[in-house]
């Protein structure tokens, strides 16, 4: 990356220098209330930056995304900082940042590798037996996990519900989905809806936020 006459600077010099204001701040002499966080202290501040980055996103006004995806990258700077505090089981953001690069290329053998995957959907597919292989790997011999597996519990219900069609479709099973939605009580009702969402390809928190944005505008 370039920002005009003088020597080039190269793509990612700014997230070291975040690293570095981080540390200063967390460290002795520093700043009183960021040396106090804990990662439990800071969970409710990772929940509301990335809804504001969602409400940016979708906002389309990109000097504002740019903003808050800067508040969510705060936030995993600044957990990857209190992490390396720890005395039983230190990381830092180096950790974090070869973890997810490791993890990157290991799903995307079509990129790094020889497999061959060139549509949307043959990614997918290939992203979910890499992802249960490497769920049976960590169970040391345990059975496979089921397509649900991972889904956060206190995950809110819509995206759940979400993460769960869009699981349960892509692992052969959306039979489960489709006999859960076929009652008449509301909630098999509201997970037909979001099922009808998923398989367009839509976004139900998306596209009800719109709705109810312009529920909003309208009620002045």
């Amino acid at each position: 990356m370039t920002g005009g006459p003088g020597p080039s600077v190269p793509s990612g010099a700014a997230l070291l220098d975040l690293v570095a204001v981080m540390d200063r701040l967390r460290s002795p002499g520093g700043c009183p209330w960021d040396a106090e966080q804990t990662h439990a202290s800071l969970v409710p501040y990772l929940v509301e930056e990335t809804y504001e980055a969602v409400e940016a996103i979708e906002s389309g006004e990109r000097d504002h995304m740019a903003e808050e995806l800067g508040d969510v990258l705060l936030q995993v700077v600044f957990h990857a900082r209190v992490a390396q505090e720890d005395e039983v089981a230190p990381f830092d953001i180096d950790d974090v940042a070869a973890g997810i690069a490791a993890k990157l290329r290991r799903r995307h053998p079509h990129v790094f590798g020889d497999v061959v995957a060139d549509t949307p959907e043959a990614v997918a597919a290939n992203w979910s037996v890499i992802k249960a292989a490497e769920k049976a790997a960590k169970g040391s011999g345990a059975a496979p996990p089921g397509p649900l597996h991972g889904i956060p519990a206190g995950m809110p219900p819509l995206a759940k519900a979400a993460a769960m069609v869009t699981r349960l479709d892509r692992a052969g099973r959306g039979d489960l989905v489709d006999a859960a939605a076929a009652g008449s009580d509301p909630g098999s009702r509201l997970l037909a809806v979001v099922a009808d969402v998923v398989r367009r390809r839509d976004d139900p928190d998306a596209v009800l936020r719109a709705t109810l944005r312009s529920l909003s505008d309208a009620a002045g």
